[in-house]
């Protein structure tokens, strides 16, 4: 059976003139009726106030001022669409023709996920930045197996090279190369008596108990997620109202350090020719973590803004049909107490 709904005020005077109309036609076309008074709820004033009243007839609307012939022919147009959906076998557009409005299991999570998603977003870069702390802990206090699962499964995620890593529980928080001339710290290659350009041992060594245990993500990817999350805690509790970076503040203050602080590290260790008149040089533990910082601060003040746009959008659609689903449920079940 068609459905449909007439959203309208408690008030309004042509209320009682349309629902006239629709009981004339209901035998030539059979409907099943559901009111709903925008009145009950902000949002549905907000969707409906202007036009109202408003009659859906299946997936067709009409707005104030309409007639009876424009209903006849709505419901008409409506009937046409059903059968033709039927013959194509579109079960989805039969639903929508047929079935009143209800929420399903997706709709239900996707409110609640508008609703909360920062909540999630920033547990997770919480727990991304704890757990990385975690396995020096857990290296310390004996937990081996647990702590090398959690190194090898960030092991894809960052490169974990021991020189440009933070260490816990050792003489210093970190152990650069010669190369990065950091005064007054012993280096990578002083304390372990490893070559301090054999990347792959770099990246196995987890650490001891005189130099301490590395965290499970280097000095850069530290700066960039820590920021990323107090970020994230500072427009969640101002209410997810702050105004994006404009695109050429997160080039600026985002990608420029960033960029020119490793790249021109990482350029000028290829040992190609082409790249020969950079200065040899390496990073230091403060200008990593400085530009991951600066990273993860303009990229988080740039995107979560938009992404808060774009998630009202879906949080007022799910309001939105929530606040028809309440009433069209009631109005079903005062219809089956009768």
């Amino acid at each position: 059976m068609i459905q449909a709904t007439l959203f309208i005020s408690g008030t309004d005077q042509n209320r009682t003139k349309i629902l006239g109309w629709l009981k004339d036609i209901q035998e030539r076309h059979p409907h099943a009726l559901h009111i709903v008074d925008i009145d009950q709820s902000s949002v549905l004033i907000d969707e409906f106030g202007a036009q109202a009243p408003v009659l859906d007839i299946g997936v067709f609307r009409l707005i104030h001022p309409f007639d009876r012939a424009e209903i006849e022919f709505g419901f008409g147009k409506a009937e046409e669409r059903l059968r033709e959906s039927i013959e194509k076998g579109n079960s989805t557009m039969v639903k929508r023709i047929t079935e009143p409005v209800a929420l399903t299991k997706a709709d239900r999570f996707s409110r609640w996920f508008s609703n909360h998603y920062m909540v999630v977003l920033n547990f997770f870069t919480g727990m991304y930045v704890l757990l990385a702390f975690l396995a020096p802990v857990l290296m310390k206090v004996g937990l081996q197996v647990p702590a090398k699962v959690i190194y090898k499964v960030y092991s894809p995620l960052c490169h974990q090279l021991a020189f440009r890593s933070y260490f816990l529980f050792g003489e210093q928080p970190f152990y650069p190369r010669e190369l990065a001339g950091v005064e007054g710290v012993v280096t990578y290659g002083q304390a372990t008596g490893f070559d301090e350009y054999d990347l792959d041992t770099a990246r196995d060594f987890l650490g001891n108990d005189l130099m301490g245990y590395k965290v499970a993500l280097c000095e850069r990817d530290i700066a960039i997620y820590s920021a990323l999350f107090l970020f994230g805690l500072i427009f969640s509790l101002t209410g997810k109202k702050l105004k994006p970076l404009p695109w050429y503040l997160w080039i600026l203050i985002g990608l420029g350090p960033i960029g020119l602080d490793g790249f021109s590290q990482l350029l000028s260790q290829t040992g190609w020719g082409i790249f020969s008149w950079l200065p040899l040089r390496e990073s230091t533990p403060f200008l990593r973590s400085f530009t991951g910082a600066c990273f993860g601060l303009a990229t988080a003040w740039f995107g979560f803004p938009y992404v808060e746009e774009s998630v009202q959008e879906n949080r007022r659609d799910m309001a939105l049909k929530s606040a028809i689903c309440q009433q069209t449920a009631e109005d079903n079940q005062l219809q089956e107490s009768r």
